[in-house]
């Protein structure tokens, strides 16, 4: 039986559908068979209202996009707002936020137990707080000083502040119920326009923060750290966050553990956070050690540039002295910066105050000026240790005082190098003596007879 005949070329050319390459070769009706691939499917036609609604969106995601590129907003922008104060948006770049899942039952709260406070501690530095401090001041207060500003302005026929729009008052008043129960998802649209806001203080005020959950607390932190500037970051921190982490502290012993992550992310602005929360901790002088151990944990596990300590550092020196400061101060010491020498200065003249005072200064006070001659020892002038040997004769301890002075003798001066310190020590004296020896004197070799 003959073999079937094969086809020529010119005829299979005849056979290529309409359109083919002019490569197209017989293998590919060997393939006719099979199922064609998803991107070769034919695409149905879209309907005309699937359409419209596809353009209808696009608008309105135009329209936002414009809105956001226009600057920040007035009051008067929001009267577009929906009413619904849940109504939130997944196109303005903190898709990040949306995603937060909340933190688990095992994370709820930070354990911030102090193990090592004693009453006597307690006691000692009790010595050093101010007996006479003031209320906290809140965002509260100061949205209340601001309206008797006002009205002082409109007494005087000074332009006064924009009023606010009642819509936008209930607008924000409705996101302040959420916040208040808020613990996982999305975050209301209109509250991540605050910052955008030149008037942001009035409408956060209307929100009530001192009510927001620790989750929103969280999340409002996130949101101005990142938006805001240092200027602002900072009334933030000091104005919401700050009385908010004194607050639960105080009531609990220890901080929420979502609180405690909001101050982690509060030094994503490293001067807001000195300007806004630790400098007015310490300026307070009512600040504990529990608060101290809680705050002073976000300083070690941070990584704050050198810079924005130093001057944290400075300024800590040269405030009125409360017993937690010199926690703060030990802190960055044991940090280890190469401190500017005014820098190390200030802290030297920081110690030096405490030369005629009658008062028993707390363990922490010994364990701070330990920890700075350890660490900067060699960047001291002779006169500085000549001061503090001078200050160790009336401030002791009987465990760090010797180990103080241990430090400050084996040690060199600012500028000297360390041959310098060498040349200082008992010199070594070294005998040098010439071999002599007799190159004809050598011993006997043994020789094997022939």
């Amino acid at each position: 039986m003959a073999g079937k005949k094969r086809k020529s070329p010119q005829q299979l050319q005849h056979q290529q559908p309409l359109g083919a390459p002019a490569d197209y070769s017989s293998t590919a009706s060997t393939k006719r068979s099979r199922l064609p691939k998803t991107h070769q499917k034919e695409q149905k036609l879209i309907s005309s209202n699937l359409t419209s609604k596809i353009l209808k969106e696009a608008l309105n995601q135009q329209k936002e996009i414009l809105e956001e590129e226009a600057g920040p907003q007035t009051l008067t922008a929001f009267s577009s707002v929906a009413t619904d104060p849940s109504a939130a948006s997944d196109s303005d770049g903190e898709g990040d936020l949306d995603a937060f899942d909340g933190f688990s039952e095992t994370q709820s709260q930070y354990d911030g137990r102090v193990e090592e406070i004693d009453e006597e501690d307690e006691m000692v530095l009790a010595a050093f707080m101010s007996k006479d401090a003031g209320p906290q001041r809140t965002l509260a207060d100061l949205i209340i000083q601001r309206i008797k500003e006002k009205d002082a302005e409109v007494a005087s026929e000074v332009q006064p502040l924009p009023q606010l729009d009642t819509a936008i008052i209930d607008l924000y008043k409705g996101v302040g119920k959420l916040l208040s129960r808020y613990a996982t998802g999305k975050l209301p649209k209109a509250f991540k326009h605050i910052p955008s806001l030149e008037l942001w203080e009035y409408v956060l005020h209307l929100t009530e923060p001192e009510k927001w959950s620790p989750n929103a607390m969280y999340q409002a932190t996130r949101i101005f750290s990142s938006n805001f500037g240092v200027r602002k970051a900072q009334r933030f921190y000091s104005l919401v966050l700050l009385p908010r982490v004194r607050e639960d502290i105080q009531k609990n012993k220890r901080l929420h553990f979502a609180l405690y992550q909001a101050l982690m992310k509060s030094l994503y602005k490293p001067a807001a956070f000195f300007k806004g929360i630790l400098l007015p901790l310490c300026e307070s002088r009512t600040c504990n050690l529990r608060e101290a151990v809680i705050v002073g944990s976000v300083i070690q596990k941070g990584s704050i540039p050198p810079l924005h300590s130093s001057a944290a550092l400075m300024k800590m020196a040269e405030m009125e002295y409360c017993g937690t400061t010199s926690y703060f101060i030990k802190l960055f010491l044991d940090k280890k910066y190469a401190l500017p020498y005014r820098v190390l200065d200030a802290v030297v003249a920081h110690f030096m105050r405490f030369l005629e005072d009658t008062r028993l200064m707390p363990v922490i006070w010994h364990q701070s000026l330990l920890s700075f001659v350890q660490r900067y020892k060699n960047e001291l002038t002779k006169e500085d240790k000549d001061n503090l040997e001078r200050l160790l004769q009336y401030q002791k301890h009987h465990l760090v005082t010797p180990e103080i002075r241990r430090e400050l003798k084996n040690s060199r001066n600012r500028g000297e190098k360390e041959d310098d310190l060498m040349s200082i020590a008992s010199p070594i004296s070294v005998i040098n003596k010439t071999i002599e020896e007799d190159r004809w004197d050598f011993p006997e070799v043994p020789m094997e007879e022939d």
